[in-house]
């Protein structure tokens, strides 16, 4: 069985991710999904990713969690790359399957768009001319926000 939340150094297969969420449920007609990979940027030789072993695993699953719940999601699924990796390898795959596509939609929306800012990731640029880490950008955070704010309007 594969697991719904993983955080390893491992490549992932984002075909064979989805694959495993299409055609297991009948009732499923969506299956909807996110694939993050580095890109290419000036200078960029590697891009490296450090979390906090157990709690980023934790925060993963209660994101995923409040997505079945909140979406009424058959399936979830966040698996994690950690370490170096080159210019077009997978960092993320976020997919979801639903009765109906725009519950499988959102939900993944909100997946990676929480998972950027509230799982504990730190994200490290190797260049011929040194090494750095990236600060958080503000086009996350308002990401981020635009759900929070969407589920308190849904709630009240």
């Amino acid at each position: 069985m594969m697991p719904k939340i993983l955080v390893t150094a491992d490549p992932l297969d984002p075909p064979a991710l989805v694959a495993a969420l299409t055609g297991t449920d009948p009732d499923d007609g969506a299956v909807a999904s996110f694939v993050g990979q580095v890109r290419a940027e000036p200078g960029l030789q590697t891009l490296e990713l450090e979390h906090y072993p157990g709690v980023t695993e934790t925060a993963l699953a209660e994101l995923r969690e409040l997505a079945m719940s909140r979406w009424s999601l058959s399936q979830a699924i966040i698996h994690h790359r950690v370490g170096r990796m080159a210019v077009g390898e997978t960092i993320v795959v976020v997919a979801a399957s639903a009765p109906h596509r725009r519950a499988a939609l959102e939900a993944v929306g909100f997946l990676i768009d929480r998972l950027k800012t509230e799982a504990p990731f730190w994200k490290r640029v190797h260049t011929a001319g040194g090494s750095h880490w990236v600060t958080a950008r503000d086009s996350d955070a308002a990401a981020s926000q635009y759900w929070r704010d969407q589920i308190a309007q849904e709630d009240a």
